[in-house]
């Protein structure tokens, strides 16, 4: 039933934690980039696509580091999956990466980090940091 691989991607981003972290973390930022609207009642987050939504629950997050989900869909599987943002700064140089932790099945990895990767590439859009 859990059967899907864990991976980790880091995508280095030219923007301060703080602003990062509206961007990962609430409605309104995630609809920038994440999906075409988002909306949250509590702990759940209804992401809105074209034509298609999904739910998520907000399983944990640490103001200013990370936020942590997991679809619905999967919680009814018993799967244990969920997709983390995490912001990462490192201590020497400052550079700040987000560091993406989800999980898909095995003959789907290249297909869901290409997905990120665009994701990604929307946020940096966004904010500015291409």
């Amino acid at each position: 039933m859990d059967d899907k691989i864990k991976f980790e991607i880091e995508f280095p981003i030219h923007a301060s934690p703080q602003l990062l972290y509206q961007y990962i973390s609430t409605p309104s930022g995630l609809s920038e980039w994440f999906s075409d609207n988002v909306n949250s009642r509590g702990e759940l987050f209804t992401f809105i696509w074209d034509d298609s939504e999904e739910q998520a629950k907000l399983l944990s997050k640490k103001s200013g580091e990370r936020v942590k989900f997991r679809w619905l869909n999967d919680d009814e599987e018993g799967a244990s999956c969920y997709f983390e943002i995490r912001i990462q700064v490192d201590e020497i140089t400052k550079d700040v990466s987000l560091m993406v932790t989800d999980f898909a099945d095995e003959d789907e990895i290249d297909e869901a980090k290409m997905l990120w990767e665009n994701q990604i590439s929307d946020l940096k859009h966004v904010l500015g940091s291409v």
